[in-house]
């Protein structure tokens, strides 16, 4: 049973808010290592990032080409070099994944959202195996 105590301990102690699915079962969940990957990311440390969580570079790629697309779609747009039908219609499915995309059999956005879910379970299932079978905890290091 998880004492109260033991929570605020680990907070206080500059530990974050702990993972109580962790707590609970001794396995990770999901997002286990998320934060710490985050902190990590914005410190500069790309493969100390990725060891703790590798869908928070993913998702800082795809957001970052998701928000490049769109600026260069809107500046053309301000240019005057394609109209607004022209503009959401081919534009939109080359550059985009937005609701202006043609129906195809897999729009980008979906095939990002796909990978991203690979990226979590495989990292889910890699990092409770190394704990169980292995005994390597890939998460125990402390942030700071």
């Amino acid at each position: 049973m998880i004492r109260l105590r033991t929570v605020w301990n680990i907070i206080r102690q500059g530990g974050g808010i702990p993972c109580l699915f962790h707590l609970l079962t001794g396995l990770y969940c999901p997002g286990c290592g998320g934060t710490r990957a985050v902190w990590y990311l914005l410190h500069g440390q790309i493969l100390k990032s990725v060891q703790y969580h590798p869908l928070v570079l993913y998702m800082a790629l795809v957001l970052g080409t998701e928000l490049i697309c769109r600026l260069r779609v809107k500046m053309e747009y301000r240019r005057g070099g394609r109209t607004e039908r022209k503009t959401k219609q081919a534009d939109e499915s080359v550059c985009c994944s937005g609701a202006f995309s043609p129906p195809l059999p897999m729009r980008r956005y979906e095939k990002e959202v796909i990978l991203g879910t690979v990226i979590v379970l495989v990292n889910w299932i890699f990092k409770n195996y190394m704990l169980v079978a292995r005994g390597i905890d890939l998460l125990s290091e402390n942030l700071y």
